[in-house]
């Protein structure tokens, strides 16, 4: 049986559903689902550049909730410790097969023809309406796939899951002065890697 709870986590609603799920309540674990797969897929799919493995191993983020729940114990907000389950998991799955990442903008080739790997995001602008910026943001994604892993990891939590500089730091078991440090690093290697499109 858990031992009893931090009171610190207890505010967060996710980790509430959480605790539900653990007591025996499945409907709290769709909730759950519901809120983050989504979020965790583009997560792991915007680090490993790969539909295929994103879809796989965002499977294998949640299965690890699930049977994480006998034990679980809030030690974090929800949303920190899922993405620090989903963090690790892409590492390791990285490091296993050395992705490299690719552009989500690439064409995949199918019997249909070529298809575009974008995953889409219902909170985005119409591409349509948004040419200019969607070419900016390919080139953009480009340039943060060559970054360093701990480097484009932080750019991600930071820059498409909007996770505070705490939040971040404990998902990348590292402090705060630390996760800014990347962010500066990885800024500036972007920066450069920009600069000629920005100078068109």
């Amino acid at each position: 049986m858990p031992q009893e709870q931090p009171s610190q986590y207890m505010s967060d609603p996710d980790t509430l559903l959480m605790l539900e799920f653990q007591k025996g309540d499945a409907s709290s674990f769709e909730t759950l689902m519901r809120k983050y797969y989504a979020r965790i897929f583009n997560f792991i799919y915007r680090f490993v550049g790969s539909r295929e493995v994103a879809e796989d191993l965002t499977q294998e983020v949640f299965i690890k909730v699930h049977q994480a729940a006998p034990t679980y114990q809030p030690r974090a907000k929800f949303q920190t410790w899922v993405y620090t389950i989903a963090k690790n998991i892409s590492l390791n799955e990285l490091r296993r097969k050395k992705f490299s990442g690719v552009s989500i903008d690439d064409s995949v080739p199918t019997q249909e023809g070529q298809v575009k790997r974008q995953v889409e995001d219902v909170d985005a602008p119409n591409p349509s309406k948004e040419i200019e910026k969607k070419e900016a943001a390919q080139v953009v994604q480009e340039a943060v796939q060559s970054l360093p892993e701990n480097q484009r990891m932080a750019v991600v939590l930071r820059r498409y899951e909007k996770l505070s500089y705490e939040d971040i730091a404990k998902t990348m078991d590292m402090s705060v002065s630390a996760v800014k440090s990347l962010l500066s690093r990885a800024r500036e290697s972007l920066r450069q890697s920009l600069a000629g499109y920005m100078r068109q």
